[in-house]
This record gives C-alpha cells, structure tokens and sequence, in this order.
C-alpha cells in the first residue's frame, strides 16, 4: 500500500520535472544528443561550430554594401545559431567564426579575412554577435524557441544588442559622434533587422516541431 501510494506521488512529479528539462534543451540537442563521451561530445561540438562558421561566411558575403558598415544577412544566422544551438554552442560558435576571420579567412563581409574588421568600423557590430547569441540561446533554452512571439521578442533583444554596441563604437571608438554614427549604423538597418527578426521567429519554432515530432 505505502510503496504504491508513493509510486502514485512520484511518478507525476518525475514526469514534470523530465518535460522541463527537456524544455531546455535546445533544437540541435534533440537532433543530435550529447552523450556525454569524452571524443564524441568534442566531434559533436567541433562539426556543429564549424557549420555555424561555415553559414555565417557565406551570409557575410550576400551583402549591399555601404559607407560604414555592409548590409548583410549575418544578423539573421546570429540569432537563428542562438536559437538552435542554445547559449553555450551558439556562443562558442561565434567566437570560433571572428577566430577564423583574425587568422585571415575571408569569413567577413569584406574580400579578406584579418583584424581590421575586428578593429575598424565593423568591430562593435561583430562583438555584439556574440552577446546576441547568448541572449537569444539563453531565452531559447526556456522555451521561448517553441512561440514565434517569444522568439521574436528574444531575436528583438538580440538585434538591439548589436546595434546598440555597433552604435557605441562608431560614435565613440571611432569618433563618429552619435548622430553620425545613428544615420550610418542604426538607420539603415531597422527595416531589414524587422524582416530578419520575422523571418528567424517563423523558421526556429517550424524547426522546433519537425525536429519534437521526428526524434521524440
């Protein structure tokens, strides 16, 4: 009697407390699972970064360019790395991306690779990329992936992210000065960051379904 009223307690508990962990974890962990096996958790890793890597330089290279800083689709695969990757893969992804990009790949918007994108007028917009990777997983691993409202107020934050810190570097590393650096690094590109921002809030939770129903 006490050990099946126990099992009665328990196994609803259990129950809710395995949907909320899985609730946490991100797309790319339910299509291909960590095991937790020394090599093969460092493969899984190494293979998905370099994908991400890999999208990321071909997005830089559909590109208008511009005076300061190229119109690209880069903002868009920044966030959607978020989202499926989740904060930590997605944010040790975009640090492997301006990696290769300082060791002189042509991985940039621009015809090469090196450090002048890092330090030039470029540099605030792709340190933001890393800081909008880890918000937009952070809120991805909450279950935000699953609601294209919640995704798109979590890829809205992401793009605030990196134009708010692309603005500070253009006005002030750069010496700009803010109303300058608002009609270069900011104006040109709120409408293409709306459509972006729509377009990655429809795709991830779409994703998110086919990968929930095809491997769980």
């Amino acid at each position: 009697m006490a050990r099946a009223g126990w099992s009665e307690v328990s196994e609803p508990i259990l129950s809710d407390a395995s949907t909320a962990n899985a609730r946490r974890v991100p797309i790319a962990g339910v299509w291909w699972p960590s095991r937790r096996r020394g090599f093969a958790v460092l493969r899984r890793a190494v293979v998905l970064a370099a994908f991400g890597v890999a999208l990321l330089a071909v997005s830089a290279k559909i590109n208008l360019p511009l005076p300061y800083v190229p119109m690209t689709l880069q903002t868009l695969v920044v966030l959607m790395i978020g989202a499926v990757y989740g904060w930590r893969l997605g944010t040790l992804t975009i640090i492997a991306y301006l990696a290769v990009g300082a060791l002189g790949l042509p991985v940039f918007a621009g015809p090469v690779g090196g450090l002048k994108p890092l330090t030039g007028a470029t540099a605030g917009f792709l340190s933001g990329f890393v800081v909008a990777a880890f918000v937009t997983g952070w809120f991805s691993e909450r279950g935000w992936d699953r609601s294209m409202v919640r995704l798109f107020v979590a890829m809205a934050i992401g793009h605030i992210v990196i134009m708010a810190m692309g603005f500070v570097w253009l006005a002030y590393g750069m010496k700009l000065g803010a109303e300058k650096a608002w009609l270069v690094g900011v104006m040109p590109f709120l409408a293409g960051a709306l459509v972006k921002n729509t377009l990655g809030a429809i795709l991830v939770p779409v994703l998110r379904g086919m990968v929930d129903r095809r491997y769980r």
